[in-house]
């Protein structure tokens, strides 16, 4: 396949760093000695042994030359794993917003910023740096006339649009913390949001249209509000002409800025300089638990490692169009939707749509009208059109393109090979990306590399710099070697990391560094080949991965076992040829329920409202019971194997209390498939 390597311009970026150390040189778990002396200064094995062995010496220069500061960092990073004590260019301050869009009004006030491909097909609208500098410190002055100070907490509740991306920024351009909140969950998860992070303001539209359905945001936010007592205000777009409630609390803000709220406002507003380390915003992911966690995300490392692998992992060149077709809602539409390509000036798309509406041309309809370069999206979308066939890909010009990218999960083959052959005409790079809500930004990709490097199919193949990986066996011991598989850790910090759970940094030490001390737990299993390259294998603990969104099990079990007919629930993932893995729920019920069929609709009922839709089992089989240990655990590992046909290798089921349990749960799957086999 084509393949393009660091590159002149990463060359130029990079190779100014080698040998500015000033520190002691420190060998590192997975850097070899005689790799890094072979590798020659300037390539991507001499820069990755550089960042890994000497990070000051790395990351130091590039957060100078490429940030804009108010003031110089005085040390470039002080980490510790073993307390979870993360920080970068310490002594450092500026202001985020700043570096996204004042740098480049002063050199080309004029060039476009964002392209809000709307709901509504071929209706784009192009969006200036200058425009987007003046709408987010209008916002940022309404913000701060609202009572909004540095260090508040600022929810946002929007669907992919300027004015949630000038949202976002206004916040960082005052020193507020935004936590943006998918504009898919629940009033229940969105209020436990609010009140996790206690925001005072909550910034939404009236409504949000999204593959030609109307969605009522501000009837979501209503209902929530009303469990959240440090809510102050709620600023309210309008996306439609509908007219909506409007309660004591709420404020109308026009995005055209030609009445209401904002156009009383300023469009100048001075920026906030903030210290590297201070909260820039918080992001909610599911865990093991039943709690979402608040992750922390700072200032100065954030926005560094955004930007930078952004430009590297997609060959981003000054004049592309950036195409990331995530919402905003996740860390993806965070990093490469808003920070990273505004903190390199580039032009980024906000995509408000869905693949399929209004028919499954509408990504390559898209690419062919606004010329788009990089083209970032999740394997489910992917395996969804796949089954549409070619042709709604071939009817339309996708020449413009020339990197493609996948992100939230592990691709299959199937998936890449359609995406590199017939989506990328076999000629564009195809980076399998691997990262997470919790390091900020990619960490294994394809890309960079050296000029012309192989790219292996549905694999992540290449750390980023900086990026240590270690696997790790069930005792805790590393794994050496090729053609092994293990936990997935990384060794050493780097500057896009999570600082800690908000509130709870115990939760975030136990969660990340207590289960391989010294390194940082990814949660993930992974494969490494012989030739050092990485494949990631899925999840080890109790998270699934659905449409590429991150759901704990623990979550929907939650919602299903306030049913006062549900005594026991037990969630697994399986595998589903669409959204890579769904959600399989087993439900024990009391002995005098009624109609099984009207308790497994309230439940699923129950996990939408409490949850999200998305996160709807899609199969919920009713049992007597559950297979549990004699100390009460569910063994879910024995559930997973039912119902993925590998009953003939259970493995050791002797710490079970009743081995009679499988042949029960088999029965009555049995009989689920043929009911469901029946009804077709």
């Amino acid at each position: 396949m084509a393949a393009r390597g660091l590159g002149r311009s990463v060359g130029r970026l990079l190779g100014s760093l080698c040998g500015r150390s000033g520190q002691p040189v420190r060998q590192l778990r997975g850097v070899s000695a005689s790799a890094a002396a072979a590798a020659q200064p300037g390539s991507y094995q001499a820069q990755s042994a550089q960042a890994a062995r000497v990070p000051a010496a790395f990351w130091g220069p590039l957060a100078r030359d490429t940030l804009v500061w108010d003031t110089p960092y005085h040390t470039v990073w002080d980490c510790d794993f073993s307390s979870g004590k993360i920080g970068w260019f310490l002594g450092g301050q500026l202001n985020v917003s700043v570096n996204c869009l004042d740098q480049h009004v002063q050199k080309s006030p004029e060039s476009v910023a964002l392209i809000w491909e709307r709901d509504e097909p071929g209706t784009e609208v192009r969006i200036t740096y200058r425009e987007l500098l003046e709408t987010t410190c209008r916002l940022a002055n309404t913000l701060k006339r609202h009572g909004i100070r540095r260090g508040d907490r600022v929810a946002i509740y929007m669907p992919v649009s300027p004015l949630a991306v000038a949202a976002m920024l206004a916040c960082a351009r005052i020193g507020a913390v935004h936590t943006v909140v998918f504009a898919g969950f629940s009033a229940e998860s969105l209020a436990g949001r609010i009140n996790d992070a206690k925001c005072k303001v909550v910034i939404t539209f009236n409504q949000g249209l999204r593959g030609g359905r109307v969605v009522e945001l501000k009837k979501i936010v209503d209902e929530a509000v009303k469990q959240c007592p440090t809510v102050q205000h709620v600023l309210v777009a309008h996306r439609t002409d509908n007219k909506v409630h409007m309660g004591h609390r709420d404020i109308p803000l026009e995005q055209s800025c030609s009445s209401q709220e904002m156009a009383k406002e300023d469009p100048v507003c001075a920026p906030e300089s903030m210290g590297s380390e201070d909260m820039l915003f918080l992001l909610y992911t599911s865990g093991s638990t039943g709690t979402p966690k608040g992750l922390v995300h700072t200032q100065a490392g954030y926005l560094l490692y955004a930007a930078l692998t952004h430009r590297l992992v997609f060959d981003y060149r000054p004049g592309d169009v950036f195409g990331c077709v995530a919402d905003i809602g996740w860390i993806t539409g965070h990093s490469y939707v808003v920070y990273g390509p505004l903190c390199n000036g580039a032009t980024s798309v906000l995509f408000e749509s869905t693949p399929v509406y209004p028919d499954a041309g509408r990504y390559w309809e898209t690419v062919q009208r606004l010329k788009i370069n990089q083209f970032y999206g999740a394997p489910t979308a992917v395996r969804l059109l796949l089954k549409y066939g070619d042709s709604w890909v071939k009817k339309y010009d996708r020449s413009s393109l020339r990197t493609l990218g996948s992100v939230g999960e592990p691709i299959n083959l199937e998936a890449w090979e359609w995406l590199h052959k017939v989506v990328g005409d076999s000629r564009c790079t195809l980076v399998d990306t691997w990262w997470q809500t919790e390091t900020g930004g990619i960490c294994i990709a394809p890309r960079p590399s050296e000029e012309g490097a192989e790219i292996l199919p549905a694999m992540a193949m290449r750390p980023f710099f900086g990026i240590v990986p270690v696997l790790m066996d069930e005792k805790g011991k590393v794994v050496e070697g090729g053609n092994v598989s293990g936990a997935l850790c990384l060794s050493q910090a780097w500057p896009g990391m999570a600082r800690t759970i908000y509130g709870d940094h115990q939760r975030f030490v136990e969660a990340y560094f207590k289960p391989y001390p010294g390194h940082y737990f990814t949660g993930d299993g992974a494969y490494r080949t012989e030739g050092g390259y990485y494949q990631i294998t899925g999840r080890m603990d109790d998270v699934i991965n659905i449409s590429g969104h991150r759901l704990g099990t623990a979550e929907i079990e939650d919602a299903m076992a306030n049913h006062p007919a549900v005594p026991e629930t037990a969630v697994i993932g399986y595998p589903h040829d669409i959204k890579g893995e769904a959600a399989f729920a087993f439900i024990v019920l009391k002995d005098n329920t009624g109609d099984t069929d009207v308790v497994v609709k309230e439940l699923r009922s129950a996990v939408a409202t409490k949850i999200a839709k998305y996160a709807v089992p899609d199969e919920i089989l009713v049992v007597k019971r559950l297979p549990k240990t004699r100390s009460g655990k569910v063994m879910r590992r024995l559930l997973r194997k039912i119902i993925t046909g590998r009953t003939q290798d259970l493995g050791d089921t002797t710490t079970l209390e009743d081995p009679n349990v499988i042949t029960e749960i088999l029965s009555a799957y049995q009989k689920h498939k043929d009911k469901q086999a029946a009804s077709q």
